[in-house]
């Protein structure tokens, strides 16, 4: 690498050794998160069946509420990550960062597999808060490892999702064979042993990193005002302090967390809008973009994130799962996104390139459009399933769900890769960390809203076909709704954003 490459701290970018073309440091990070989203995705099947099996001694009534409780986890998760990155910039640094988030949520993971409801919610707590500062601050290191201008760039990034898509699909078919074959049977897992199997996953991912920091040759570690001990000891007793908030937020209901996320998202639009406006003409404009596609977002992942809640009942209860005595696992719908992903992503990335060629490439907003038009035909299909399918042991096929994770997963792939870089593009100069911060609060009031739509879904007395036909039958029409109208809206928003592509 070229000597005249810095790193953001103004650092010289050392030279690395090339492995497959690439820095060496990235496979340490690949391995690094491949581990760690092992442990994330390793109990995100088994979450809601947990809670009912141990909290509601398996009574079906138990859904809404494990429902509710996963919505609102994976929204503080995503909402931990705005605190996450301004750690790492402005307090320790992005190296310690990851090594006290992975010690965190180790912990956490650790404590969901003892058999108490509060000590499970603080497990969760304490998992939000790790995440929050592993998360934002490795896929921030990768892109520390090349040159501003450096072609590859891109492809690093994409080997490096490749490493979360890996460890997101061996992560659900591995526990449930630990939770379902070795320690437990079907009729009755052993889901501390998801958890436990998650909780040393992430120990090996934090060993990893521990080991292999030293390739990265001083890049995310501190220095300066960073390097001082007393910021470190600081951070561990500031994220202990935040635990018991995150618990009692978790404590309140997903109704209540809803609010406290609106007031928050509705300041921070104010903060950003204010700033667009003393920008000037251009910067309002598309400061008042990226709130409109903030609003698609919501809507995206309000249906989207049904995949390890609402989903999760439906495989459980009403998919025909039986391959001549073998039951297809409940768990391994969890690995259909990852697959999906790694097959469609280069097919997808293909075809923008070939549109782009002929001057037809979509825009952002008409890509956004699409991500929810392909969710809400995901919708479609159990619509249709749910009404037009059902066997006479009240069960539609197998198909339909399997089919149901990759139509979501094209719809993601038109989304989710664009979403920070429209950020990027879009946010007034001086408030880009505010902009990512809107992004990411955006994306937990729909995981939010996932955990309340999934409740009603569910009822009062768990998930039945006519429940799970009304409920998806409004996914489908708000998601088509929504996609037709980001449609015809494109123009008017890609004339907000002044030329950004």
């Amino acid at each position: 690498m070229s000597g005249a490459a810095t790193t953001p701290a103004n650092r010289p970018l050392p030279e690395f050794k090339q492995i497959m073309g690439h820095p060496a440091p990235l496979w340490m990070l690949f391995m690094t998160e491949f581990w760690e989203r092992f442990a994330f995705y390793g109990i995100r099947w088994a979450l809601v069946l947990y809670i009912v099996a141990q909290f509601f001694g398996g009574d079906a009534a138990g859904q809404a509420d494990a429902n509710l409780t996963y919505g609102s986890y994976l929204a503080l998760v995503y909402a931990g990550a705005v605190f996450g990155g301004y750690v790492a910039d402005r307090i320790i640094g992005y190296q310690r960062s990851i090594l006290v988030g992975a010690i965190f949520m180790a912990a956490g993971l650790f404590m969901i597999s003892i058999p108490n409801h509060d000590v499970f919610k603080l497990g969760l707590a304490t998992i939000i808060v790790g995440n929050g500062l592993f998360k934002p601050n490795i896929s921030t290191m990768v892109g520390q490892l090349y040159a501003l201008n450096d072609t590859r760039r891109d492809s690093g990034f994409t080997i490096f999702y490749m490493g979360i898509n890996v460890g997101a699909f061996f992560a659900p078919i591995l526990t449930q064979i630990l939770a379902e074959k070795v320690f437990g049977t079907q009729a009755m897992p052993s889901y501390k042993i998801v958890f436990l199997a998650s909780g040393i996953g992430m120990l090996i991912s934090l060993v990893w990193f521990y080991i292999g920091r030293k390739s990265l040759k001083g890049i995310g570690a501190p220095i300066g005002d960073l390097a001082n001990p007393k910021r470190l000891v600081f951070t561990v007793v500031g994220a202990l302090v935040v635990i018991p908030v995150m618990y009692l937020l978790l404590q309140a209901g997903a109704n209540n967390l809803q609010i406290l996320l609106t007031i928050l998202f509705i300041g921070l639009a104010a903060m950003l809008v204010i700033e667009g406006i003393r920008e000037g003409k251009v910067a309002r404009d598309k400061t008042w973009a990226m709130m409109i596609i903030f609003f698609f977002n919501i809507l995206f992942w309000c249906f989207f994130e049904q995949a390890g809640s609402s989903f999760t009942f439906l495989a459980d209860n009403i998919v025909d799962r039986d391959f001549g005595g073998w039951i297809f696992p409940v768990a391994w719908f969890q690995s259909v996104n990852s697959v999906a992903i790694i097959v469609f992503a280069p097919i997808i990335a293909a075809v923008w390139v070939m549109l782009g060629k002929r001057n037809a490439n979509p825009s952002i907003p008409r890509k956004f459009g699409l991500g929810l038009v392909f969710n809400a035909l995901a919708f479609g299909l159990l619509m249709y399933a749910l009404s037009q399918l059902i066997n006479d042991n009240g069960k539609i096929p197998f198909w339909t769900l399997f089919a149901v994770y990759v139509i979501q997963s094209i719809g993601e792939l038109c989304l989710s890769p664009i979403g920070l870089s429209m950020v990027t593009k879009l946010a007034p100069t001086r408030l880009v960390g505010l902009g990512m911060g809107g992004w990411f609060l955006s994306t937990g009031i729909g995981n939010n809203l996932s955990g309340i739509f999934a409740s009603h879904v569910s009822g009062d007395s768990g998930m039945s076909v006519a429940s799970a036909l009304g409920g998806y039958s409004f996914g489908f029409w708000s998601l088509l709704g929504g996609g037709v109208l980001l449609l015809l809206l494109a123009p008017v928003i890609q004339k907000l954003m002044h030329g950004v592509k």
